[in-house]
Formats: structure tokens, sequence, C-alpha cells
């Protein structure tokens, strides 16, 4: 879960419909089009596709890192049975 806790002295983004505040403009606007999906605007609705693709982006990023960090692990693990056994 992504932490939506806004520092004091922070300028926070907030929802334009139910005034709650987020860190970031991209949380804000991935909110607004997971809870207020009906009320949205043209302006709200692309930038809520803008932050979807770049939240999808970033997510399959960590996964091939971490596929490619299990590899590495797997093949360590290998490399130092076949030299103890």
């Amino acid at each position: 879960m992504t932490d939506t806790h806004v520092p004091d002295d922070a300028d926070a983004a907030s929802c334009p419909h139910c005034e709650r505040a987020f860190p970031t403009e991209t949380i804000r606007d991935l909110h607004v089009g997971r809870s207020h999906h009906d009320a949205m605007n043209d302006a709200e609705r692309d930038a809520y596709e803008d932050a979807y693709r770049a939240d999808a982006d970033d997510l399959r990023l960590f996964q091939y890192k971490a596929l490619g960090a299990l590899v590495l692990v797997y093949f360590f693990f290998l490399m130092t049975y076949a030299v103890v056994a």
C-alpha cells in the first residue's frame, strides 16, 4: 500500500472531490480515478490514465529487477553446491 502521510511542512496535493491530502499529485490522480471515477472530468481522467500507466511501468520494472535478483541468488547457490559437493 502506498504511504499517504503528508508531512506538516509539505505542499500537499488535495483531492478536488473529498479534500483528502496526498504527498504527490500522482497518488492524488490515482485516488481520484479509483475513488471518484463517476465524478471525474476529462482532465482528471487523462491524469489518472497517465498516472496508472506510469505506476504500471514502475511495477513492471520492479518485477524484472526482482526476477533478476532471484535468478542471481539461484545460480549463486547452484554454483556453491557444485563446488562444495
